[in-house]
């Protein structure tokens, strides 16, 4: 049987499709169609879950999915998302997967970003 190989895109509506695809860049390393430049990711672990249509996990409920960015440096990270204004959720949550943090990108959508533990590395 045939398989996905991968996670291949990621397609959203925007407000500012220019401006939010700059912001990616500039701020998280996201190349973009904008700029020309593919994003390519470093082999690891992805996490596909649906969830309850109810969930408040995503923040507003009319946010239909989250963006979930496995990162090296969390704390990093954060120091410098904060430096650029960007608005960042105080919680933070520590988990035998890992630690993680939330931000939003300039129109809202929540944004979680994850420092995979050791063992959720090394998990195949």
């Amino acid at each position: 049987m045939a398989r996905i190989s991968g996670f291949g895109g990621f397609f959203f509506r925007s407000r500012n499709p220019e401006a939010l695809a700059r912001w990616y860049e500039d701020h998280l390393g996201i190349g973009s169609i904008a700029s020309g430049e593919h994003w390519h990711q470093e082999a690891g672990p992805t996490v596909f879950a649906p969830f309850p249509a109810d969930t408040d996990y995503f923040g507003p409920r009319d946010q239909a999915f989250m963006l979930n960015f496995r990162v090296d440096d969390l704390d990093i990270l954060i120091e410098h998302l904060r430096a650029t204004g960007t608005r960042i959720d105080p919680k933070r949550m520590d988990d035998p997967a890992g630690r993680f943090a939330w931000v939003y990108d300039p129109e809202g959508n929540k944004i979680e970003l994850w420092e995979p533990s050791e063992s959720s590395s090394t998990e195949t």
